[in-house]
């Protein structure tokens, strides 16, 4: 009976132990979302408002009759798939789902390039069939613009030469309770409608072009980046807020199960206590 109170007295050391640590990681993740989600916001006026100015400098190419070839489908046979997934574990449903959702797109095709962004996704590919083009490991946990260029400069390298579309599958940051993992198309770019209007620009139209499109793809990036690491740390927020509450729980049952152990251990040494004398009085 001693050695199984203290057996759950070690079990209730360890589930002490174990809550103290989600319970920081808990405190961590918690300021982590607070500066993600001052990051989404300050990005988010370039987010809503490039994808007009593209339309627009586009449209105004078209009507000069200039293309380029980041606006067409690529000459290359494979899909290029850019899979942005977490570099630590304890993010809950996060890495999975991310996994699941970009293998069924890689199923999905024929021949796929994928660039695996974060160790979960390194580690999820490595051993599949598909081919790992790069990874970045401990790249983008505080994302800035320099990478999210260092990624579309590798985009850019697979397409249109050797990819025919580049798809992202990330984690959309909806608010603090909701995320959803999305897969959308980088490339080749399909900017929305827009008239051309008159439009006088210094470098040349071809230059303007090229530059506006080079800077929202990267300002993209940047977006998706920042959105999948809200994500990330508003789900480890959550995994470790249910596992501070698991602890709680199995700490109320295991300090139940000790007080009944230790009563039933005291009951017995009185038990023989009282027996001892009764044989005494006898004897």
């Amino acid at each position: 009976m001693a050695t199984q109170t203290r057996q759950i007295l070690r079990r209730i050391r360890n589930v002490q132990h174990v809550q103290q640590i989600t319970k920081a990681m808990h405190a961590i993740a918690a300021i982590h979302v607070i500066q993600r989600k001052r990051a989404l916001e300050a990005a988010r006026p370039f987010a809503e408002s490039s994808p007009q100015v593209l339309g627009e400098v586009w449209a105004a190419a078209q009507a000069e009759g200039i293309s380029h070839p980041w606006f067409e489908t690529g000459e290359g046979a494979a899909q290029v798939l850019l899979v942005v997934n977490a570099d630590r574990g304890l993010c809950g449903r996060y890495a999975g789902e991310v996994n699941r959702t970009a293998e069924r797109f890689a199923r999905s095709v024929e021949q796929v390039k994928v660039l695996a962004g974060g160790e979960k996704a390194r580690s999820f590919f490595r051993n599949r069939r598909w081919e790992v083009a790069s990874s970045y490991t401990r790249v983008y946990e505080r994302p800035d613009l320099a990478v999210a260029r260092t990624l579309l400069a590798d985009v850019l390298e697979l397409f249109p030469s050797s990819a025919r579309e580049v798809h992202v599958v990330y984690m959309d940051f909806r608010g603090e309770l909701v995320q959803k993992v999305e897969k959308t198309k980088l490339l080749p770019l399909e900017p929305p409608p827009a008239s051309p209007g008159e439009l006088l620009s210094e470098p040349a139209l071809e230059e303007l072009l090229h530059t506006t499109a080079e800077v929202y793809l990267a300002g993209r990036l940047l977006w998706i980046l920042l959105t999948a690491k809200a994500s990330e740390q508003a789900i480890r927020r959550q995994a470790m807020k249910t596992a501070t509450d698991n602890a709680d729980e199995l700490l109320d049952e295991l300090t139940l199960t000790y007080n009944k152990a230790r009563q039933h251990r005291i009951t017995r040494e009185l038990a023989d206590i009282v027996g001892g004398s009764e044989a005494l009085r006898e004897g």
